[in-house]
């Protein structure tokens, strides 16, 4: 359906006259361009494999320097945008009503509505989004209330505000049968009605984390802080979407063990959403200090020992995607080259966990926690509301800790930011705390929390695959298979596949199917590529569920499989 899209545009940096604004777009039609109400020509420059292809607005008049103009653009997105996953009644949890939910991050707004799509610069937005009145349309944004759509007596509109200036990859769209649960005093959970009940129970921490949040990291600017939970295949543990954080249903383990998931999510209504990196190759900005702050609430709300805990359990992951990936590989530096590189393509958890190890690595070397916490309280006041490169936050490191030069000094910045791998001084010292926590070995597993088991598989799967008769004789000892917290199961399974356990194929492709988290779907379908005796199943079944998955999730996938489109 066509719609109309208007931005005002302010032209003010240095230039002098403007004539030509350029726009990203990916498979979108544009029909009509007005400038200030008058017609404006635009052409489409050269088609980019994933870039998408750049929309020129000629202005029908000069603009000055600080004038406004608006523009407003008619235009369709692609029932294929890589933006938008539309579900039929089917493949939803009530069967009555069709889904729809957007995923912009990284480089996807552009194939919803031509924008400035890169996270260098922010906008507010207000929309009015007109659904079937039997569903529920939500955005990143304020709620603005509803009203009938004058124009369609079936259909009504609903109305949104953002007010806080974001990046483009941060506008969200979700349209469903959805009901919400109030969880907190800015809190409600918004879910399909199977899962908004075991949703509630779930994320009932969410207003405790924003509390200990703020005191962190400052006030919550963002007004509500809203959960939805997504259909299955939503391809990411969270997305940090304003006022309305997304989540995958993997989350319900139904003992609010997965929880550090929204603390995450939480803690990017500062870093990332408030302090944004400029381009993804400081995607470490986001990612690297989320994570720092994720780990800082859990350390108030459970301990310092389980922050410790949590940062060794960051560690494997890294190591364990830089086994996947190479440890030569240019991607696994901390600020990669992403020259012609697809954004979702170089995604690791790199960024995430290398990014938390340099601010660990230096919260110990700068005086412990309580110290460091103050200069990250100071950085997101300093940058709040732009985007930031990791020049801006080295600098801000130096002026905060001036009395400390000597120690920054000493630091090998540039192993840090741009060597691939791990480097072994980086080991030794992010090892010191290991022998905190004891020995998994004497332990029964049945007296283990999720999180020792989760940790005790993975420290399994960075050793040389089990023999046969050992993961069967675990199944039998402790019933494994039975467990359906998906971070225990998917570690599990994995096991199972590296051990070539023929029983464990279809409980792996089941599950590499039956949800859509890349995290869980790349690493088992791989897995099972690499097990000759299932490769040519998992492509079969892959190639049988492709039409239903996420585009970005399916992508990847057959990247992986070599089966690519």
């Amino acid at each position: 359906k066509e719609h109309v899209f208007k931005v005002i545009t302010l032209f003010n940096k240095g230039v002098i006259f403007a004539s030509l604004q350029v726009l990203d777009t990916k498979d979108v039609q544009v029909f009509k361009v007005t400038v200030n109400g008058q017609d404006a020509t635009f052409a489409f420059g050269e088609k980019h494999s994933f870039k998408g292809t750049p929309l020129e607005v000629t202005l029908p008049f000069e603009l000055r320097r600080g004038q406004e103009a608006i523009v407003e653009i008619s235009f369709e997105s692609s029932p294929k945008s890589s933006a938008l996953q539309w579900f039929t009644p089917e493949q939803t949890s009530g069967k009555k009503h069709p889904f729809l939910f957007s995923q912009c991050q990284a480089i996807h707004c552009r194939a919803i509505f031509p924008c400035q799509d890169t996270p260098a610069v922010k906008l507010t937005y207000y929309a009015e989004i007109s659904v079937p009145k039997e569903l529920v349309a939500l955005m990143s944004a304020n709620r603005d209330g509803e009203m009938p759509d004058p124009e369609d007596s079936s259909r009504k509109i609903y109305c949104f505000s953002q007010n806080v200036p974001i990046p483009c990859y941060l506008i969200a769209l979700v349209v469903g049968a959805l009901e919400s649960r109030k969880i907190g005093p800015r809190t409600l959970v918004w879910a399909e009605k199977e899962l908004v009940d075991k949703s509630a129970y779930e994320f009932a921490e969410a207003e405790a984390m924003l509390k200990t949040a703020e005191d962190l990291a400052g006030p919550y600017v963002w007004g509500q802080y809203d959960l939805l939970v997504l259909p299955p295949s939503f391809p990411y543990g969270g997305m940090e979407n304003p006022c309305l954080t997304f989540v995958t249903p993997t989350l319900l383990a139904g003992d609010r063990s997965l929880s550090n998931v929204i603390a995450h999510e939480i803690s990017h209504s500062w870093t990332g959403n408030l302090v944004t990196n400029k381009t993804w190759e400081h995607f470490w900005l986001n990612e690297g200090c989320t994570v720092y702050l994720e780990r800082r609430i859990g350390g108030r709300l459970f301990g310092e020992q389980f922050r410790h805990f949590q940062a060794l359990g960051g560690w494997r992951e890294l190591q364990n995607t830089i086994n996947t990936l190479g440890d030569k590989n240019p991607i696994t530096n901390l600020i990669p080259n992403l020259n012609e590189v697809d954004p979702d393509v170089a995604y690791s958890s790199v960024p995430y966990e290398k990014g938390f190890a340099l601010l660990f690595y230096l919260e110990q070397l700068l005086g412990g926690p309580d110290i460091f916490i103050g200069f990250l309280k100071a950085y997101v006041q300093q940058f709040a509301y732009k985007s930031v490169i990791t020049e801006d936050w080295k600098k801000f490191l130096y002026s905060y800790f001036k009395d400390k030069v000597d120690v920054l000094d000493k630091v090998d910045w540039n192993s840090w930011f741009h060597a691939p791998g791990i480097s072994c001084f980086l080991f030794s010292k992010l090892h010191a705390k290991e022998s905190d926590l004891g020995s998994f070995s004497s332990a029964d597993l049945k007296e283990m929390s999720s999180h020792q088991l989760i940790e005790f598989l993975a420290l399994l799967l960075l050793e040389s695959p089990l023999p046969v008769s050992h993961v069967q004789r675990m199944q039998q000892v402790y019933d494994f298979n039975a467990i359906n917290n998906s971070e225990i199961r998917f570690r599990w399974l994995r096991l199972c596949i590296k051990a070539k356990w023929e029983e464990a194929i279809p409980l792996a492709l089941k599950m590499a199917t039956d949800q859509g988290r890349m995290k869980f779907t790349r690493p088992l379908f791989r897995d099972l590529y690499s097990f000759d005796k299932c490769r040519d199943l998992a492509v079969k079944i892959f190639l049988e569920h492709r039409a239903s998955m996420h585009p970005v999730t399916s992508m990847l996938v057959g990247k992986d499989l070599q089966q690519e489109q």
